[in-house]
């Protein structure tokens, strides 16, 4: 048995996940992201995949997130017709996030033919729905902690990574004629202490690992989110303004609701209204409701997805109201980043407003408009339009869903020997490379961080 592990994605950069094993001939592709962030990583989701898409035989998902799936429905347009494995929640969040991801697509190609801001004169969209549901009847879903088998040699196991809803760490167990080894990939580890997600399950062995390194060069801070939160609102509608939130819709947005309604109910501040303007949030929300008490059964609960100021807004006149209102209110609305959805529109409303405040609550990648706002730009490209930044902008990283440098070492640290090396992804440069020298420092262990499409050789004559 000949090993090989190719990295077609999360390469140095944050975005576009997408890990080739190859164990003699069958090929297996461990999560299928888009690349999000800067224009030069964006144009590689045009590019044909490196490999063949009808070459690979299956694909292993280890969560929803468009950063790890996005690229699926493309795959299948290039022509896979393998399997795709994933946790059950997985499945049902992947349905929702793909089906608005192709929706978003078409839409993003419609709007820049309408306003001639493409250099094409027919802009066409990376896939279509259409798309999309013809690749959801490959996606068959296993429990965790349950070991399925791609081959007889191939064997399979999800656990649990915390994060969001379903998020796995993958175990890959390879058995050759002479010996059985294994390689871990972590996807996206949640926190240890977390006001949603659980801990992540501890790893048992690896003689190979493939690790995340978003947040690996830093610690988060250890804050009072709700006070925080609430000081930003109370603040904002002071000035007679609206907070705007862009949020993940999967995870982020179920985290915020807890805190608003905690704000409220702990009487931190008089109650106020608050709108959630993103279907797939709404969607995604109700699946958090109905796994929630197998997810994690302390928030359980707490139903704090409903209370009697949040108002949800599923169709698109209701968003448009939200365009109106002028002061006391906070809307989250997707995407996190800013890069599509009904955000870019009140962005649009909202970004040259003195009195409001939009606040950043996730991971800006490079590149993205929210890196930009953060960052400190002054105006933003937006609709075919250039519009002034003149609002407040703020940051929570009280609620990120990654683990951070402490999480992800403490994590390592349950491996009883060391891997034979320990690949490095998922993470801008100074992420990768900071997190590189932590393990040297901390664990002494062998690592790299892989370029993209850089290829290694695991294991031969197994």
């Amino acid at each position: 048995m000949n090993v090989k592990l190719k990295f077609l994605g999360a390469a140095q950069t944050v975005t576009g996940s997408k890990h080739l094993l190859e164990v003699d001939d069958f090929r297996v592709l461990i999560d299928c992201g888009m690349f999000q962030g800067l224009k030069e990583l964006r144009l590689r989701n045009w590019n044909p995949l490196p490999v063949p898409a009808d070459s690979i035989d299956a694909v292993v998902i280890t969560h929803a997130h468009i950063d790890h799936t996005g690229y699926l429905p493309r795959l299948y347009r290039e022509g896979f017709r393998g399997t795709i494995y994933c946790t059950h929640p997985t499945k049902s969040l992947m349905e929702i996030l793909l089906r608005d991801a192709g929706k978003l697509q078409e839409e993003e190609a419609d709007f820049a033919e309408e306003k001639g801001y493409s250099k094409h004169a027919h802009p066409q969209p990376l896939y279509t729905v259409k798309d999309v549901e013809r690749l959801l009847p490959l996606i068959e879903s296993v429990d965790f902690n349950q070991t399925f088998h791609l081959t007889p040699n191939i064997g399979v196991t999800f656990q649990v990574a915390g994060h969001i809803l379903g998020a796995a760490f993958v175990d890959i167990t390879l058995k050759g004629e002479r010996m059985t080894k294994n390689i871990i990939f972590s996807g996206d580890l949640g926190k240890y202490e977390d006001i949603l997600s659980p801990p992540p399950t501890a790893p048992a062995h690896a003689d190979y690992m493939v690790i995340e390194s978003t947040y690996g060069n830093r610690t988060l801070p250890d804050t009072d989110t709700a006070q925080d939160l609430a000081r930003i609102i109370r603040q904002t509608f002071h000035r007679g303004g609206c907070v705007v939130i862009p949020a993940f819709a999967v995870g982020r947005t179920q985290q915020l609701l807890l805190l608003l309604k905690q704000i409220i109910q702990e009487n931190i501040l008089p109650p106020f209204p608050v709108y959630v303007d993103s279907p797939m949030a709404i969607q995604a929300t109700d699946l958090y409701r109905r796994h929630l008490a197998e997810f994690n059964p302390v928030a359980a609960a707490t139903d704090f997805f409903e209370f009697k100021t949040l108002h949800y807004c599923p169709t698109q006149q209701a968003s448009e109201q939200l365009y109106h209102i002028k002061k006391g209110a906070v809307i989250i609305s997707a995407s996190g980043m800013a890069t599509g959805g009904r955000i870019l529109h009140h962005f649009y409303h909202r970004l040259r407003n003195e009195q409001d405040t939009i606040v950043f609550a996730g991971y800006q990648s490079e590149g993205t408009r929210g890196r930009r706002i953060l960052d400190g730009e002054k105006e933003i490209k937006l609709l075919g339009e250039t519009i002034p930044v003149a609002c407040h902008v703020e940051e929570i990283k009280g609620l990120s869903a990654h683990a951070d440098k402490d999480d992800l070492l403490r994590w390592l640290r349950n491996l009883p020997t060391a891997p034979k090396k320990v690949f490095i992804v998922h993470g801008e440069k100074t992420s990768a490379f900071g997190f590189e020298q932590v393990i040297k420092d901390e664990l002494q262990w062998n690592t790299a961080v892989p370029e993209y499409l850089e290829a290694f050789s695991l294991f031969e004559g197994m």
